[in-house]
């Protein structure tokens, strides 16, 4: 169980220095965390989701149980752009998945994402996280997509695409463990070796984090080969992180201990949710993170009241609450 860095080791950037990873557009469509959705479905834990308890109960609250709407930054949707890109790459013949074939698909990728409601403004105006002072000189659409493709072609250096014939790609994994706790998420790309081996590859377009943090940056990997290893028996022989703002690569073997443990953890994080949900009670827990945190009216931290709790919402949606269902209009 080591870990081992496939390019030389940069100095990257802290959690809660820069600005969090974006969810690929299949975390985004399964989730659906905005207002406008009210489809019921049963409660389940993804990776973000985990990770955004542990970071901040109140943050989880607002983006599961309340579903408030958030804005789109250029960083998150430059990595939404990068990944399309990727995905798009696999669907070429090997002997075609070239840099200058990856270039094309920028822009094709660019037409359809742009699409989406609120991408466009983007760049009509600078923008900067809440706190930052006055927003920087923006950045132009050309240069903004230029650095996509930057990425894209970087993403070259650390893995050769003609060797590769992924299983599967934005690939929904999910299970349901034997307490009920139904685990969910998106793998960026799985490849099974003619062994049976598998590998789990996750694309990071932000910077490779310190080695004191890779603990973090790994949570998500672990709880992919957890699922995986619930469902095909098989622990996977390798988990791969590749962060194109560095060219850098993360890969770690874990082992049947180590995901038993992990699925403890899981357990154990969604015990305290659905305390937090049965009485309402999210706390906020103030970090570097709050920077980009689009919820700050209404977070105590910052002064501000979050609105009542949803418990009408709640209990449509699957969740148990003691609190009393009175819908909020």
């Amino acid at each position: 169980m080591t870990v081992t860095l496939d390019a030389g080791r940069s100095s990257g950037a802290e959690p809660g220095t820069t600005a969090p990873e974006t969810t690929t557009p299949a975390e985004a469509a399964a989730e659906r965390t905005t207002a406008a959705d009210s489809t019921p479905r049963r409660p389940s834990l993804s990776p973000s989701r985990a990770a955004d308890f542990k970071t901040c109960p109140l943050l989880y609250r607002f983006r599961t149980i309340d579903r408030l709407p958030e804005k789109k930054s250029r960083a998150a949707v430059r990595g939404t752009l990068v990944h399309a890109v990727l995905e798009k790459l696999y669907d070429l013949p090997p002997a075609q998945r070239t840099v200058e074939a990856a270039r094309t698909l920028v822009d094709p990728a660019w037409a359809e994402l742009r699409e989406e409601p609120g991408i466009t403004e983007l760049f009509e105006a600078p923008e900067g996280a809440p706190g930052d002072g006055p927003a920087p000189k923006a950045e132009s659409l050309e240069a903004w997509l230029a650095s996509a493709g930057e990425l894209v072609e970087t993403y070259f250096r650390l893995e050769d695409p003609t060797r590769i014939q992924p299983e599967g790609r934005e690939e929904l994994v999910e299970v349901t463990l034997p307490d009920g706790l139904l685990l969910r998420g998106y793998v960026d790309r799985l490849d099974v070796a003619p062994t049976g081996a598998l590998r789990v590859v996750d694309y990071k377009t932000g910077g490779m984090p310190r080695e004191a943090f890779e603990g973090k940056a790994l949570f998500q990997m672990k709880f992919y080969a957890l699922v995986l290893w619930r469902t095909r028996g098989v622990v996977a022989a390798q988990l791969k992180l590749l962060y194109l703002k560095d060219g850098d690569a993360l890969t770690y073997s874990p082992d049947e201990a180590e995901l038993l443990r992990f699925e403890r953890t899981l357990q154990a994080i969604w015990a305290a949710i659905e305390r937090a949900v049965e009485t309402g009670d999210f706390r906020a827990n103030k970090s570097r993170l709050c920077s980009w945190c689009d919820h700050q009216a209404l977070c105590p931290a910052f002064g501000g009241t979050p609105p009542p709790f949803p418990a009408e919402a709640a209990a449509a949606a699957g969740w148990r609450t003691t609190l009393p269902l009175t819908t909020v209009g």
